[in-house]
């Protein structure tokens, strides 16, 4: 899952993209409105945190021209403002959820998993497929009945192709997801990461599958 963190507070900046990258999440930052709306007309995000007192261009001047495109990526709201004029202005304009700081760290993870797990289409906080299931509150997977360890990368490259699962995943979705624009991920570690990933689940009764010139596809075998 990618997220933007748009916050000119820069200790808050920087706690929040370190929190959130250590969670797995692919994190990109920007510390302006202007930055922030040209980004996300050019690439594309699951979560925007965004503040609203932003240089150079307001957060709900950005929130409105990313709603009049048509961009339906999950926006949390995040601000000093406590005014309810804000907040309902922020909520007509499109935004998902609204936090006022200062906040708990524990509810603010905890309400972008519901962001996140909204936005895949997920009303549950648990996955299973076969033997392997996933817990999208912990954001740990089990194999017939064991904790699956895994490295982080893997790990949402994993939590990727099972909330898709019995669709397939293009690479170019799989690079969009898991990177942020600081990152690079080419297409030989994807096939490593599939291939490690494979000889793991492939004895559980999971099928793991290269769809040729295309990506991969996760489903139950036959």
């Amino acid at each position: 899952m990618r997220i933007l963190v748009v916050e000119d507070d820069l200790p808050l900046a920087e706690a929040l993209s370190t929190l959130l990258a250590s969670s797995g999440y692919a994190v990109d930052l920007v510390h302006d409105g202007a930055s922030a709306e040209a980004l996300v007309a050019v690439e594309a995000f699951d979560l925007v945190i965004l503040d609203l007192n932003l240089p150079q261009m307001d957060g709900l001047a950005v929130l409105g021209a990313m709603r009049a495109r048509g961009n339906a990526a999950a926006v949390m709201i995040l601000t000093a403002r406590g005014a309810s004029e804000e907040r309902v202005r922020g909520l007509d304009l499109g935004a998902d959820d609204y936090m006022a700081k200062p906040f708990d760290v524990r509810e603010f993870e905890a309400r972008v998993r519901s962001l996140l797990r909204r936005q895949a289409g997920l009303r549950s906080a648990q996955i299973s497929l076969g033997a392997l299931t996933l817990d999208l509150t912990s954001r740990q997977f089990a194999l017939a009945d064991q904790v699956l360890d895994l490295p982080p990368r893997e790990r949402a490259l994993l939590e990727l192709l099972v909330t898709r699962a019995g669709k397939v995943v293009t690479k170019e979705a799989i690079v969009q997801s898991l990177t942020s624009l600081d990152d690079m991920l080419s297409d030989n570690a994807i096939e490593q990461y599939v291939s490690r990933l494979r000889r793991r689940i492939a004895p559980q009764g999971l099928s793991l599958r290269t769809v040729r010139g295309i990506g991969y596809l996760l489903e139950k075998t036959p």
